[in-house]
């Protein structure tokens, strides 16, 4: 599969002080960051500096196993998002959220405000959430079932749009000598009732300047799958061969049409984190400073809760026990098998395990040049792997910094990625058309 004479899409997946899980005990990083919003700003003029699509924040609702050994991710993802829309102009602002433990009416709330307030830059990384420490945090005594999630996740985004629709995009007519706000022909009650939600509507925000925000979806079993080829418009994946991302890109593709959708309705962005030296061997050996740094007590704590198995006082150079069947798993399906055949496929011990896994729990880590890092995007891309990338800087902001005035520039001058923006929205980044209200076209016909 070929995409000669086009050029994809960079989204930086920024996370405290780095993504690898030392990096906040690297002396490249400065951990006390984690609690500076100055910090998260620089790195969204970093990212602009870059010409990226768009920078994206991921969140969890619980504490978990992090407070021991690792920096947490301190501030709700919209908000920071708002004060970075403050400090930034052009680069896209994408938040997770979650549809299990969210209400669609306040939740499309806040991101129709957040476009508003970016001039029409945010984006929604739908997430059913599959850990059991926010399940407590909610009131459940276990994690809901994973297919009930993704039934509640399809009624709750379907109400959301519903919501963002429900005011035309020239209801607002804020007209003086009339006295007019909004026009009420073009301002919509629901009345919506389903299976899980009951709102009236409607929205009480006027419709933003994107009309609704870019719907991104990071899960990869079947019913992620399933759900992104329905919503989404940027799919994050995790993919650590060309082989697997080529046979998922295929895959999800090919379940668009049912749906009424074609292939450049959705772009696939699979994760990378990158390791930049002037050479490959002092980029390996950045990366080994960084691996030596873990401590193996958190990670072990982590790969349990991931791996659904208690390996707390499990031997490290041993290799892992036997596992559940997915089936078996309500957390991250997805995550869980990618983990499991990483081990079985390299015969590793969970020391190494942890190792592999440190950078991006994961996703594909790679130590190299600034050349040999463009040479792999160029390759994913160009043989059907990839439509963009979700760049996962292992320590910040140095490791953004290299990404972005080391590899961007050739990039460009291979002609893969742009050299200014050409868009005002995130929508048009990821060139994608604006959206119309759906009841736009049903009253302009009653009113033919």
């Amino acid at each position: 599969m070929s995409h000669a004479r086009k050029t994809f899409h960079l989204n930086a997946f920024l996370m405290g002080v780095g993504h690898h899980e030392a990096a906040w005990r690297h002396p490249r990083t400065e951990q006390r960051r984690v609690l500076d919003v100055k910090h998260f700003q620089e790195l969204g003029r970093i990212a602009e500096r870059g010409k990226l699509d768009s920078v994206f924040f991921a969140d969890g609702l619980a504490v978990g196993p992090r407070i021991a050994r690792n920096a947490l991710a301190v501030f709700e993802p919209i908000t920071l998002l708002s004060a970075i829309a403050a400090a930034t102009e052009h680069v896209g602002l994408i938040a997770t959220a979650s549809t299990t433990y969210n209400e669609p009416f306040n939740l499309a709330r806040k991101f129709a405000s957040l476009d508003h307030i970016s001039g029409g830059r945010a984006g929604w990384n739908i997430v059913t959430s599959g850990n059991a420490d926010e399940a407590f945090n909610f009131g459940y005594d276990a994690i809901p079932e994973h297919a009930r999630r993704y039934d509640r996740a399809d009624e709750f985004v379907d109400l959301a749009v519903r919501l963002w629709d429900s005011w035309e995009s020239d209801a607002v007519v804020l007209d003086p000598e009339t006295g007019i706000f909004a026009d009420p022909e073009k301002v919509h009650t629901l009345d919506y009732r389903g299976e899980r939600f009951r709102v009236r509507g409607p929205l009480n925000s006027p419709r933003s300047p994107q009309g609704r925000p870019l719907l991104v979806q990071a899960g990869s079993s079947e019913s992620g799958k399933e759900f992104a080829a329905r919503h989404a418009e940027a799919v994050f994946t995790a993919q650590r061969t060309l082989e697997e991302g080529q046979r998922f890109y295929r895959d999800l593709k090919a379940r668009l049409p049912k749906y009424g959708r074609s292939a450049d309705d959705l772009k696939v962005l699979p994760g990378l984190v990158p390791f930049i030296a002037d050479t490959e061997a002092e980029a390996h050996a950045l990366e080994q400073e960084f691996t030596d740094l873990i401590s193996p007590d958190y990670a072990l704590r982590q790969l349990s809760t991931l791996l659904g198995v208690d390996l707390t006082e499990h031997a490290l150079d041993a290799p892992l026990p036997p596992l559940p069947r997915e089936s078996d798993i309500e957390g991250g399906k997805s995550r869980f098998t990618l983990v499991k055949e990483l081990a079985e496929k390299e015969e590793l011990t969970v020391r190494q395990l942890i190792g592999k896994l440190g950078g991006g729990r994961g996703h594909r880590t790679f130590a190299g040049t600034p050349e040999q890092v463009a040479d792999e995007l160029q390759a994913w891309f160009e043989q059907g792997a990839a439509d963009g990338f979700n760049i996962m800087p292992p320590y910040l902001p140095g490791g953004l910094e290299d990404f972005v005035d080391r590899v961007v520039p050739i990039l460009q001058e291979r002609g893969l990625f742009r050299t200014d923006y050409t868009a005002t929205t995130l929508r048009g980044h990821y060139e994608l058309e604006p959206v119309e209200s759906q009841f736009t076209p049903a009253r302009t016909q009653a009113t033919a």
